[in-house]
């Protein structure tokens, strides 16, 4: 998700979209470890938009 429409959301719903993220992390580390893993880069980019979030949150508080 762009930055920009990050900003625009409550902490309510980042808070609620830091929630999936970790799903999706779970998932795709589930994925790994079972070797079916087609796009390894969606990792990366999964924990990057995790610290993205994190940081409007800690920045709104």
């Amino acid at each position: 998700m762009e930055l920009t429409q990050l900003r625009q959301k409550s902490a309510a719903e980042l808070a609620a979209h830091l929630t999936d993220l970790h799903k999706e992390q779970f998932a795709l580390r589930m994925q790994k470890a079972s070797g079916q893993l087609a796009q390894p880069h969606q990792i990366r980019r999964v924990r990057r938009e995790i610290a993205r979030v994190n940081t409007l949150l800690n920045g709104k508080k």
